[in-house]
């Protein structure tokens, strides 16, 4: 596949190529960085910041053992940036669940451009020759924003049956032979069988594999050259996680949403999707101390920070892209997984993290 003038092979895209990125101060002015990453990077007072704070509190994460870096963009600049635990630039960092984000924004572009005629299409239109089978029948009426707001009914734990999931032979057989819950309306649910339809539902959609689209709609117009995808047993890159960027890869998807899907002068996300994909839809049993407020848009998570209106992706071991439209900022975590017993306090340091730099853009 191509993007620009970097060509990128279905192993790259698996296993990911070599190189690296050096850093770059993020005190720098007005400097367009080297090896391809055409970030601009510019002082943070430029941009309304204070430098001296914004340092001490990404030296201060260096309290933060799992954490692995911090990338902070203000107005389309890159104000902020630090790496942790031997990390940087230059590596591919694991996002996880921050996948379904991304897997978002490739929906809103496939509706965008009239290959998926919205978010009310069912899956028995939208994968036909999986719904002909009998397995599962009552699934087929599931709507696309169902998938996309979590509230489809399929009946799944995360806990338990990530591993049944992407154990199955046939993920699509997997996923649409769950039993639905009797409660109507269905209430949210942290889902990832319902999440992995996107993939073949955009590859259907685009008449390709869900990792050519990406390279051509989104990664290709945003610059990112380099990233890799995990595969199910059936040999298809995943929409719900496995998705590895660079950190300031992760940063340029944020800003994207954060800029109403505009990258420089282009428009790569629709701008109603990003305002439908990143407003309240349905509340979540998940929180993210500080933010207030939390719910759920299309794929992204929602809430409010320091009095201003947020959205973030979230992918396990707070792997976070929370973006504030009104301060026009956009702030990108990765950190290791952790064991399951360390999840949240890991999740509340993080975010916590994050919540400083928002008040200091404030």
């Amino acid at each position: 596949m191509t993007t620009g003038t970097h060509t990128i092979s279905r192993r790259q895209f698996s296993v990911a190529a070599l190189g690296a990125v050096g850093a770059l101060s993020p005190l720098a002015s007005g400097f367009a960085a080297e090896s391809g990453d055409d970030w601009v990077v510019a002082s943070p007072t430029q941009e309304g910041i204070d430098a001296a704070a914004l340092q001490r509190t990404l030296d201060g994460a260096r309290s933060i053992a799992a954490l692995r870096s911090v990338v902070v963009v203000r107005n389309g600049l890159l104000v902020g940036e630090q790496y942790y635990g031997g990390a940087s630039a230059g590596d591919l960092q694991a996002l996880h669940s921050a996948t379904k984000s991304v897997a978002s924004m490739l929906v809103g572009i496939a509706i965008g451009q009239g290959k998926i005629p919205g978010v009310s299409a069912t899956l028995d239109s939208l994968l036909p020759a999986a719904a002909a089978k009998p397995q599962g029948a009552a699934t087929h009426g599931i709507t696309l924003e169902q998938i996309l707001t979590g509230t489809t009914g399929l009946v799944y734990d995360f806990t338990t049956q990530m591993k049944e999931l992407e154990a199955a032979a046939d993920p699509v057989d997997y996923a649409l032979g769950l039993p639905l819950d009797p409660a109507k309306p269905a209430s949210w649910v942290y889902n990832d069988a319902a999440v992995s339809l996107l993939a073949p539902v955009l590859a259907r959609a685009g008449g390709r594999p869900i990792e050519d689209i990406a390279t051509r709609d989104l990664f290709g117009p945003l610059g990112i050259s380099r990233f890799a995808g995990a595969r199910d047993k059936a040999g298809h890159v995943m929409s719900h996680r496995g998705l590895r960027l660079c950190a300031r890869d992760f940063a340029k998807l944020a800003w994207t949403m954060a800029n109403r899907g505009r990258w420089r002068d282009a428009q790569v996300v629709p701008a109603d999707w990003v305002d439908q994909s990143t407003r309240f839809h349905v509340p979540t049993t998940w929180r993210a101390a500080p933010v207030r407020r939390t719910g759920y848009g299309y794929l992204w998570f929602t809430g409010e920070l320091s009095g201003h209106p947020v959205a973030w992706a979230w992918g396990y071991g707070a792997q976070f892209a929370l973006i504030v439209p009104t301060l026009r900022l956009a702030v990108t975590t990765t950190a290791t997984a952790p064991r399951p017993a360390d999840l949240p306090a890991q999740n509340r340091s993080v975010m916590s993290l994050v919540a400083e730099i928002v008040a200091l853009a404030a």
